[in-house]
C-alpha cells in the first residue's frame, strides 16, 4: 500500500500539546493483531475438563453464540474514509496512531514530543468478548493482553480539548464509535495507567 500526502499537512507529533484528548475508534475485532498467539491458545490450552485445545468451530458461551472461526476471521475495520474525512472538517487533529502489532503501548508514544506522556484510562471504553475468552483461555497476563491485541481499539486520533465532542460525533455519526481512551501529560514518553504484572 503506498499513500502520499502534501508536506504542509504531514501531522508529525509537533502538533500535541499536554491536554490532548486521545480518541479510541473501535475495532471490530482482533484484527490482524496477535495471530500467532491466538492460534497457540486454540490449539494449546488447556480446558477446565482437562482437555486440551480448541476447534475453531467451537462457540464459548461468551461469544454469544458465535463460533470462534466466525469471531476471530471478522473482517478488520477500516478506518480511511471516516479519518480523511475528519482531516477535511473543521477538527483539529494533532496526531493519529494505527494500533497493530504492539498494541496500545507501542503505538501511541509514536507521535510524542519531550517532556510528553498519555495517561489512559482502561476499560473506559469497551473490551470486546474475544478478548476476554483470550485472556481466560491462554491464562494471558494482562500487561500480555495490551501489548499483543488491540483491547477494542483499532485506531487513535488526538485533538484539543475543544474538538474532544465533536470528534466522537463525527465518527459515530461515520459508523464507528469513538470513545475518550485519557489525554497528553507531562512526562517521559511513557503510557501511563495500564494494567502492570
Amino acid at each position: 500500500c503506498v499513500g502520499i500526502v502534501e508536506k504542509d499537512q504531514m501531522l508529525d507529533g509537533s502538533q500535541v500539546e499536554v491536554g490532548d484528548r486521545i480518541i479510541g475508534l473501535a475495532s471490530s475485532g482482533v484484527h490482524s493483531n496477535g495471530f500467532s498467539l491466538v492460534r497457540k491458545i486454540i490449539a494449546e490450552a488447556e480446558r477446565p475438563n482437562g482437555q486440551k485445545g480448541y476447534d475453531w468451530a467451537e462457540t464459548p458461551e461468551a461469544l454469544d453464540g458465535k463460533s470462534l472461526g466466525d469471531v476471530l476471521l471478522t473482517p478488520t475495520q477500516l478506518y480511511v474514509k471516516p479519518v480523511l474525512a475528519a482531516l477535511k472538517s473543521d477538527l483539529a487533529i494533532h496526531a493519529m496512531a494505527h494500533v497493530t502489532g504492539g498494541g496500545l503501548p507501542e503505538n501511541l508514544p509514536r507521535w510524542l514530543a519531550a517532556g510528553q506522556s498519555i495517561q489512559l484510562a482502561p476499560y473506559s471504553w469497551p473490551v470486546l468478548p474475544i478478548f476476554d475468552w483470550l485472556q481466560q483461555a491462554g491464562q494471558v497476563s494482562l500487561p500480555d493482553m495490551f501489548n499483543t491485541f488491540n483491547m477494542g481499539v483499532g485506531f487513535v486520533v488526538i485533538v484539543p480539548p475543544a474538538d474532544e465532542a465533536a470528534a466522537c460525533e463525527q465518527f459515530s455519526a461515520a459508523g464507528i464509535s469513538a470513545y475518550r481512551l485519557g489525554e497528553v501529560v507531562a512526562g517521559f514518553g511513557e503510557v501511563l495507567g495500564l494494567p502492570e504484572a
